[in-house]
């Protein structure tokens, strides 16, 4: 066997090799590339309970409850089609509010309930952080809709 011909085949064992590690990786990611399922696509997949996933939508008008001394709190999420009924221990964000957008990782259980085990609240590119809110106002800079002027 000539030089050429075993550097060619080692050259094209490392390619298999590569292409075969990278098919491997993204095996291995394509069921977790989606940050997060509305209510709808979470029961139309047919996720069953136990299963770490996050589920984004809108926190239901009326639907926040705080229970055992107000640490547990109930509140279900909507996409406009579905909604799902949400048990969450713990302290929430400050930007936690209904009709507000919201993100929360846990699982299901066999009732149908997601049991969150962390929640992060969305906001919109209005938002401004209050600190910052209260020294554009202080300084008279402060313009009303939560953008200040230039």
């Amino acid at each position: 066997m000539t030089r050429k011909r075993r550097r060619l085949i080692l050259l094209g064992g490392g390619m298999t090799g590569l292409a075969a590690a990278t098919a491997m990786v993204l095996t291995a990611f394509s069921g977790n590339l989606v940050f997060f399922y509305g209510p709808s696509e979470l029961l139309a997949k047919g996720i069953g309970p136990g299963r770490l996933v996050r589920i984004g939508g809108l926190v239901e008008q009326h639907s926040v409850a705080h229970l055992d001394g107000g640490r547990e709190v109930r509140f279900r999420v909507t996409d406009g089609k579905t909604d799902l009924p949400v048990v969450y221990d713990g302290v929430l964000p400050d930007l936690f509010r209904e009709g507000q957008g919201v993100v929360a990782e846990g699982k299901l259980n066999g009732s149908g309930v997601f049991v969150a085990s962390s929640v992060l609240a969305k906001h919109d590119e209005k938002y401004m952080p209050p600190d910052v809110a209260a020294a554009l106002k202080k300084a008279g800079r402060w313009q009303e809709g939560g953008k200040p002027p230039p």
